[in-house]
């Protein structure tokens, strides 16, 4: 499955095409989070929608997950990992989507402050509660994956997912959590694959004004285009011509050649783009120059 960040209410319909070309090509995990937008909420709120007007009678075919811990409304259980927030939250986005539970709920962030046993005591509890049917991480480092997984296990929760950051231009799970998932036999499903649209065609001939570096995104700005990262652009577009793939279509590839890579998580904002990235099973393994080649186009130090 794919999916990541629905849009607001002037966008619903939009969201309804999309979530229909998704589920006609086979994809049916659809992920989202509390505080998915762009106003707080309003991604659950549109999808609960759908879901209750035209994909009701294909839930138990379908995977939807949400998570907890960034800032969700003011004072001191508005975000983090508190049992109070994790819960608090979980109830408000099973009531934003009109759904008795979810599939996979998440600590989207650690929490400094509260200890791990608190946070995953409330995923069991979402878990016991039959809110949630499997509980997982996001944005965990591998020491605390670890002990997220022995904490559950303890509780006999079942914990089956850790999502982190991974691209062709972010390479830190290399440096330990998809060792750590293999070990622990869990699964992990990655977020920003595409590198915030950096990974695609978009940004070939500079910043169109539509993209979200020339817009008022968080995640990508206009100083992160520098020419050394369109340069490195340019070169992994030649590889995917040379594959027969498009360039974001060879990203989503690479990133599901491990084996603990359950799936990818795209931003997709039209039904085209999603059609273009499932095509990605036309062409799915690499042989050792193109890895090679990757490498040294984008090394793990960068």
């Amino acid at each position: 499955g794919l999916w990541h960040n629905f849009g607001d209410s002037a966008d619903a319909t939009n969201m309804k095409s999309m979530l229909f070309k998704a589920f006609d090509l086979g994809i049916t995990h659809f992920d989202l989070a509390n505080n998915y937008g762009p106003s707080p909420g309003s991604a659950e709120v549109n999808f609960g929608k759908i879901i209750k007007s035209d994909l009701s009678s294909y839930r138990d075919e379908i995977i939807i997950s949400t998570k907890a811990g960034y800032k969700m409304w003011d004072g001191p259980y508005g975000e983090w990992g508190s049992r109070k927030n994790m819960l608090a939250s979980l109830d408000q986005s099973l009531r934003r989507m009109q759904l008795d539970y979810v599939d996979i709920f998440y600590s989207h962030r650690p929490d400094k402050d509260t200890p791990l046993e608190e946070t995953m005591g409330a995923l069991a509890t979402a878990v016991f509660q039959g809110k949630a049917l499997y509980a997982g991480v996001s944005n965990y480092s591998p020491e605390m994956t670890i002990k997220a997984y022995e904490i559950l296990k303890s509780l006999n929760t079942p914990f089956v997912i850790h999502q982190p950051r991974y691209s062709i231009f972010s390479r830190n799970p290399e440096e330990g959590i998809i060792e750590t998932a293999n070990g622990l036999g869990l699964g992990l499903i990655v977020f920003s694959p595409l590198a915030q649209g950096l990974l695609t065609d978009k940004y070939l001939g500079g910043i169109p004004e539509d993209s979200r570096a020339a817009g008022k995104s968080v995640f990508l700005k206009t100083e992160q285009i520098t020419p050394e990262i369109l340069g490195k652009v340019a070169a992994l577009n030649e590889l995917a011509k040379q594959r027969g793939q498009t360039l974001a279509q060879m990203a989503l590839a690479w990133v599901l050649r491990h084996d603990c890579v359950a799936s990818v998580l795209i931003g997709a904002s039209h039904p085209e783009q999603i059609e273009e990235n499932a095509k990605i099973v036309n062409n799915m393994n690499f042989t050792a120059e193109e890895l090679s080649l990757i490498d040294k186009i984008a090394p793990i130090e960068d």
